[in-house]
């Protein structure tokens, strides 16, 4: 009775030792999932787990077992002890849980993620980080599936900065998105003045849009009209119609170092002046990239 009992103390003491340091590891693992065989306590080294299992189960069964029978009793209870120990002191550390995200489901492993598990996406273009191809996209820039701006045309410029959508294919362009010059359409004045019609401010609107998106940027502004009056007249004219052009362009946004204006007047048509047609065509501005 007294070695039965004694085995039983002896077991239960070192089981209920062997469950405090399960429990230790498994509270310890839970805080890092880090943990793997280097940087276990020495006491749940498969080696000790395994000896301290036998013990228990060598205890309990040479207290458990009759007399003539305890060496018998006390190897099984050793073999059964060490599987006990291996199952006490197993890894407990729990299987690394991928990241899930409401709006991109599951994350990659690694990847850096908010306070609600999402991929960071530091310009806000609704493509990650890890995804995007063309980091700093400017707010409200439409983009692709890799986060580079929308290019319609393939020209190179993205749309937000061509002041010359849809430009044939195959076509050599400038920063501007041009080919060379551009004839800014619609961009009228009122009658034998440099006034800005209300849809040319519209227009207009648009151009220094696309001009503060690019910053680097110089810009020459043309003005031409058609050969009727005398040259010096249609130059004064054209120049003050080009003046009017940056002004607004300024006003909109556009630094003023970044423009100039010229008047060419009736130097450069590039239609006949002997048709309505042709000197509609000949009386424009246009936009260049100023080098």
């Amino acid at each position: 009775m007294k070695k039965s009992t004694t085995g039983l103390l002896i077991g239960s003491a070192l089981v209920v030792g062997l469950s405090g340091c399960a429990s230790s590891a498994s509270q310890s693992s839970g805080q890092s999932s880090a943990s793997n065989n280097s940087e276990r306590e020495w006491y749940q080294h498969p080696f000790v787990c395994g000896l301290a299992g036998s013990v228990i189960g060598g205890s309990i069964g040479y207290a458990t077992s009759g007399s003539s029978d305890e060496e018998s009793g006390a190897a099984t209870g050793a073999v059964a002890g060490a599987a006990i120990g291996g199952l006490l002191c197993a890894d407990r550390t729990p299987e690394p849980v991928a990241a899930q995200c409401p709006s991109y489901g599951e994350v990659p492993a690694g990847v850096a993620v908010d306070a609600e598990g999402c991929p960071l996406d530091s310009d806000n273009d609704g493509v990650p980080d890890y995804r995007d191809q063309c980091p700093g996209t400017p707010a409200g820039v439409e983009v692709d599936a890799v986060g580079c701006p929308l290019d319609s045309d393939g020209d190179g410029v993205p749309d937000y900065r061509d002041q010359c959508p849809n430009t044939p294919a195959g076509t050599e362009v400038n920063a501007l998105g041009c080919p060379a010059s551009a004839v800014l359409n619609d961009v009228n004045f009122e009658f034998d003045s440099a006034e800005l019609t209300s849809n040319a401010r519209n227009i207009l609107n648009d151009v220094a849009e696309r001009l503060v998106n690019n910053p680097d940027v110089r810009v020459s502004i043309e003005g031409h009209t058609d050969s009727r009056g005398t040259a010096q007249y249609n130059k004064d004219l054209s120049q003050r119609r080009a003046e009017s052009v940056t002004t607004y362009l300024a006003q909109r946004g556009v630094a003023s170092n970044r423009m100039r204006a010229v008047g060419y007047g009736q130097e450069r048509p590039v239609a006949s002046n002997d048709t309505d047609q042709g000197r509609a065509e000949n009386r424009r501005v246009e936009i260049d990239e100023w080098k």
